[in-house]
C-alpha cells in the first residue's frame, strides 16, 4: 500500500512539473487560444513564479547533490574525525566559515549537510555548516554587495550576523540534541559496514549512481516547496508589506516572513531586498538577507524529508527566535 502511495505522489510531482513546464513554452499560445481565454491570470502568474524558482535553483541542487555523492564516495568517518576539533563548542567555529570555501546555496545545502552528518559529523555542527554556508561565501557576499552598492556595510553586517545565529543555534542543539540522532534512516544508500567491504573499481560511476539517487529524493521535494512558494507569492499583497515597513517591532518579522514564503536563493535574493531599500529599515532587510537563506519554503520540505519531525520543528522554532533576537539586538545597538 506504502509503495502504491508513494508512486501516485511521484506521477503527481512529475505531471505538475510537465504542466507547469508546457505553459511556460507555450503561454503565449495558451493565453491568445480563445478556448482556454478564461484562465485566471493568479494561474498563469503561479507557473511563471514556480519556473522561476525552480530554473534557479536547479543548478544549485544539482551542485549539492554531486557534492554529497563524493563526501559519500571519497570522504570516510576517520577523516571527519580528524578534521574537527575535539571540543564540541570550538568545532562550531570552522564549520561556520565552511562557506567560504564551500560556496553553497540553501537550495543545495541540506543534503550535503545530511551526508556529512552520516558520515560521522556531530549533528549541531552540520547544522551550524547547513544554515552558514549559504550566507558565508564569496558569492553571496559579491551579490549582496552589488545589490547594495550605496550602503556597502549591508553586506559585511550579513556576514556577521549570518555567523553569529548560526553559532548560537548550533550551541543550543548540542545542549538539546547532544548524542542523539536527527536524521532519518532511509535506503537510499548501505549502511557504513557494507559500504566499506565492497571497494567500487570504478569511482565515477559511484559518483553518478549516488548522485542521481540523491537527484530524484531532493527533486521531489524541491518542485513540492517550489509549487507552494508560488502559491504564496502570487497572492501576497505587497502593499501590506510595504505599509508596516518602517514598523521597527514588527518590520523585521514581515520580513523574514517574506523571505520564507519567496524562497529565493542566496545568491539573488539581495536585489529584492534591495528593492525594498526605501519602504523597509536596514534591520528588516538584514532580516531578509539572514532567515531566507536559513529557512524557506523548498528547504523546510527538504528538512522534514531528510531529518526527524520533531527535530524540524525544534529547528525552525529556534531559528526564528535567534534571528528575530539578534536582529533587534542589532537594530538597537
Amino acid at each position: 500500500m506504502s509503495f502504491v502511495l508513494r508512486a501516485a505522489k511521484d506521477c503527481f510531482i512529475f505531471l505538475l512539473f510537465c504542466l507547469f513546464l508546457f505553459l511556460f513554452l507555450f503561454s503565449e499560445r495558451v493565453t491568445n487560444n480563445s478556448i482556454i481565454s478564461n484562465v485566471p491570470p493568479l494561474f498563469l502568474n503561479v507557473h511563471t513564479i514556480f519556473l522561476s524558482i525552480l530554473l534557479e535553483a536547479i543548478p544549485f541542487i544539482l551542485l549539492g547533490v554531486f557534492v554529497s555523492a563524493i563526501i559519500q564516495t571519497f570522504v570516510s568517518e576517520k577523516m571527519i574525525q580528524k578534521l574537527i576539533p575535539k571540543n564540541a563548542y570550538l568545532a562550531l567555529i570552522p564549520a561556520g566559515l565552511l562557506g567560504i570555501i564551500f560556496p553553497i546555496c540553501e537550495c543545495a545545502i541540506i543534503p550535503v549537510a545530511r551526508r556529512l552528518i552520516k558520515k560521522g559529523m556531530p549533528a549541531h555542527v552540520g547544522i551550524v555548516f547547513m544554515l552558514s554556508a549559504p550566507i558565508i561565501n564569496p558569492v553571496v557576499y559579491a551579490s549582496t554587495f552589488f545589490a547594495f552598492r550605496n550602503l556597502p556595510n549591508i553586506a559585511n553586517s550579513r556576514m556577521i550576523i549570518g555567523f553569529i545565529c548560526s553559532i548560537i543555534i548550533g550551541m543550543i542543539v548540542y545542549r538539546n540534541h547532544n548524542g542523539q540522532t536527527v536524521i532519518k534512516e532511509n535506503k537510499l544508500y548501505p549502511p557504513h559496514n557494507q559500504h566499506h567491504e565492497h571497494v567500487p573499481q570504478n569511482r565515477l560511476l559511484e559518483i553518478l549512481n549516488h548522485a542521481s539517487d540523491e537527484l530524484f529524493d531532493t527533486g521531489k521535494f524541491l518542485i513540492i516547496g517550489a509549487f507552494m512558494a508560488s502559491l504564496f507569492q502570487a497572492l501576497l499583497d505587497r502593499n501590506l508589506l510595504v505599509s508596516i515597513g518602517s514598523n521597527p517591532i514588527f518590520a523585521p518579522g514581515i520580513m523574514m516572513g517574506f523571505a520564507y514564503v519567496l524562497s529565493i536563493c542566496s545568491e539573488a535574493d539581495a536585489f529584492v531586498a534591495s528593492s525594498f531599500g526605501s519602504n523597509f529599515t536596514e534591520a528588516s532587510l538584514l532580516a531578509f538577507l539572514v532567515f531566507g537563506p536559513m529557512l524557506d519554503v523548498k528547504n523546510t520540505m527538504m528538512l522534514f524529508a531528510y531529518f526527524k519531525k520533531r527535530f524540524v520543528c525544534f529547528l525552525i522554532a529556534l531559528t526564528i527566535v535567534v534571528v528575530y533576537v539578534v536582529i533587534c539586538l542589532y537594530q538597537l545597538f
